[in-house]
């Protein structure tokens, strides 16, 4: 394999492993402070608030998630 071959293939790899820990953080929720921050940007930025910090965004996700959960299962 020449030089540049081996370079552009590793080029490739680089973006599906850049593709793969992209779809893995969406599916974990990882990047749902960094989704937050893009809307917020986009639709509340003419607001006088400024946007949630990391905690406190994290802390209102889960109240909303878990608020009002009366049962297990």
């Amino acid at each position: 394999m020449s030089v540049i071959l081996k370079r552009e293939l590793g080029k490739d790899v680089l973006k599906l492993v850049k593709k793969i820990i992209r779809v893995v953080r969406q599916l974990t929720g990882d990047d749902d402070y960094e989704r937050y921050l893009q809307h917020w940007q986009q639709h509340h930025a003419a607001e006088n608030a400024p946007p949630l910090s990391r905690k406190a965004f994290f802390k209102a996700e889960l109240e909303r998630k878990w608020n009002g959960v009366k049962r297990c299962c």
